[in-house]
């Protein structure tokens, strides 16, 4: 009696790639030798030389890099975290290359989703990951236009991309970038904080005054400095310039006539 042949469906391939990592070539190839059946096709892949990928797919993957390009006109860029499981790994040249292949192609193509990023690159990933032996996750992926983009890297663990307008030139905007590397600010100015944040954490500061023992004027007067130092820890234009703490990023942006429209920082691994 002849052998029904089953119809390989784009659902059978999705679900094999969920379940193994592997591309969607060698799925169809691997269903179609296995007449459908997903648990053979997968038992045949670990027999082949796509198990690696199959047995690194899922493992945690916290080392890897952040990267940034932007477009010649200072208009356009992307930034990346794409991970791996160890920093040897993280130098390795095979996925730098790779790395630096995903980020070219999201400029050039102006890819401006995650999921579009991923699945261009869901072969070639599940390719390095048999080359390198550990796990490869394309983790974040932000885009961002603007008049003028600055960046900067630090060591290949903390991105940061920034959109000013005004006056700026390339170097004071790397440097304001260089900032808030260092200094991780969550906000541009304290009207972006939001309002319930700002109740809860002079309450908090509040009540700490008040147990201490002092009196409710004094306690006042101890929750305002603490306020203070809250908002020039996560406020940006509160925070003294790193490249001159005789000024507040305030007073450089009015020197130079900048503004700060918005800004993005990636820190590898955070939130992990």
């Amino acid at each position: 009696m002849e052998k029904k042949l089953i119809n390989i469906n784009n659902d059978l391939i999705k679900e094999l790639r969920k379940r193994t990592s592997i591309g969607v070539v060698e799925c169809k190839q691997a269903l179609i030798k296995a007449n459908g059946n997903i648990e053979l096709a997968i038992d045949n892949m670990r027999k082949s030389g796509l198990k690696t990928a199959y047995k690194k797919s899922g493992r945690a993957t916290s080392s890897g890099l952040i990267a940034v390009e932007i477009t010649s006109n200072k208009q356009y860029g992307i930034m990346i975290e794409i991970n791996c499981e160890t920093d040897f790994v993280a130098k390795d040249s095979t996925f730098q290359e790779f790395a630096k292949t995903v980020r070219i192609t999201a400029l050039n193509e102006k890819i401006n989703s995650i999921d579009v990023l991923k699945t261009r690159f869901e072969e070639q990933r599940s390719n390095i990951i048999s080359q390198v032996g550990e796990n490869i996750n394309i983790r974040r992926f932000i885009v961002l236009m603007g008049n003028f983009l600055g960046c900067y890297v630090h060591g290949s663990k903390i991105g940061v991309i920034v959109n000013v307008s005004g006056d700026a030139t390339a170097d004071l905007v790397k440097h304001i970038a260089m900032h808030i590397a260092a200094k991780n600010p969550k906000y541009i100015n304290v009207d972006d904080i939001p309002k319930d944040a700002m109740i809860r954490e002079y309450r908090i500061q509040m009540d700490i005054a008040v147990k201490s023992g002092k009196s409710y004027k004094i306690a006042e007067k101890i929750t305002e400095g603490r306020m203070n130092k809250f908002l020039n820890d996560i406020v940006l234009i509160k925070q003294n310039f790193i490249m001159d703490d005789n000024k507040t990023i305030e007073q450089l942006l009015t020197e130079y006539h900048i503004r700060i429209n918005n800004f993005v920082r990636f820190e590898l691994g955070e939130n992990m």
